[in-house]
């Protein structure tokens, strides 16, 4: 079969598009057909590489993927060669006391397709049965793929950790990126009171609007923090979505009002923060980090898609053969929405 591949870490240099066998199911698990596979910022970080991360290559790409069952392994029933099926893009020991209590994503084994594990950018692949969520008729692929990972880390931080809540002021640092976009259409969907968000280009503010945000913040021309801080009376904003972290920190913070949350989800900064203490115990400030989400998150929040309540937006669809040049615009952050590969 073809694949997505990533010859060793380093740069898109490394990415080829090849032939690779294609997987044996195991008993407990399916083979699926790829019809979909959605890209995210994740990936380029793979192709780089960091220490702990050790890959069998060459390693396919690819966290989001949503197919048809080709093969099922000989201890599964109740799932056939023929079904349509979305993909919880995470897996996790199913044994733990944190999988137990339906926390699987603080599992110690917790892994994710196409970081720790072969993943999607590839004609076929196996995943276990229990990550597979039927895919209505009604859905495409490309829909299912593009909301999945996004989707259930948007969920997860906004409403099961920082526990939005209708009414409530939303400011969501950055236009344009899967999980930022997802943070929108569910404040939206959550009743937010107002959205607003911090971009980089008039294009990817546009976006914002279409998808629900009230106040649009060009960061290139004003000073974000002080612009919340005026347009909500000096109050600030009741939760922060934050994944750039070391850039954008210290002016989240002073965003919030009083007894206001940040939600950490992200770094695409860098890793390390300088902070004033001060914002954080003089206004009652609650930090909270959340990465990815378990299996009922995953499960109510692509319900939501599957039913219409939630949009992802797709920018492009490439073919599988075409992977490299998506992952350039990925790389150059040109795009306003999902990037997807169809194989």
């Amino acid at each position: 079969m073809h694949a997505v591949v990533l010859k060793e870490h380093g740069n898109l240099d490394q990415i080829a598009y090849a032939e690779v066998p294609v997987p044996e199911p195991g008993l407990d698990e399916v083979l699926v057909e790829v019809k979909a596979a959605a890209l995210n910022r994740l990936d380029l970080w793979v192709v780089e590489g960091w220490r702990g991360l050790n890959l069998n290559f060459p390693h396919v790409l690819g966290s989001d993927g949503a197919g048809v069952v080709s093969r099922v392994g000989a201890n599964i029933e109740g799932i056939q060669p023929g079904d349509r099926v979305a993909i919880n893009p995470t897996l996790s020991c199913g044994s733990c006391r944190f999988c137990r209590g339906g926390r699987d994503n603080l599992c110690a084994d917790f892994a994710v397709f196409g970081e720790h594990v072969p993943g999607f950018y590839a004609q076929y692949q196996t995943v276990p049965w229990r990550n597979l969520l039927p895919l209505p008729d009604s859905v495409s692929f490309e829909r299912a793929a593009a909301g999945s990972l996004v989707y259930v880390t948007a969920w997860h931080s906004l409403i099961t950790v920082g526990g939005f809540k209708a009414g409530e002021d939303i400011l969501i640092i950055g236009a344009g990126g899967g999980v930022n976009s997802a943070c929108i259409d569910i404040a939206r969907f959550a009743g937010a009171r107002k959205i607003f968000v911090v971009g980089s280009s008039e294009e990817k503010l546009k976006l914002a609007r279409e998808q629900g945000a009230d106040v649009l913040i060009n960061r290139h021309e004003v000073a974000w923090d002080k612009a919340v801080f005026q347009a909500t009376g000096r109050q600030g904003v009741d939760i922060v979505v934050d994944n750039v972290g070391q850039a954008t920190f210290p002016s989240s913070l002073r965003a919030l009002r009083r007894g206001g949350r940040l939600l950490t989800v992200g770094n695409s900064s860098g890793p390390e923060l300088k902070l004033d203490n001060r914002y954080i115990f003089g206004k009652h400030l609650s930090i909270l980090g959340s990465t990815m989400g378990p299996w009922q998150d995953y499960t109510n929040v692509m319900n939501l898609v599957f039913e219409g309540l939630l949009n992802p937006v797709i920018d492009t669809v490439f073919p599988l053969s075409e992977g490299l040049d998506a992952l350039r615009r990925l790389e150059a952050s040109d795009f306003a929405g999902k990037l997807v590969l169809r194989p």
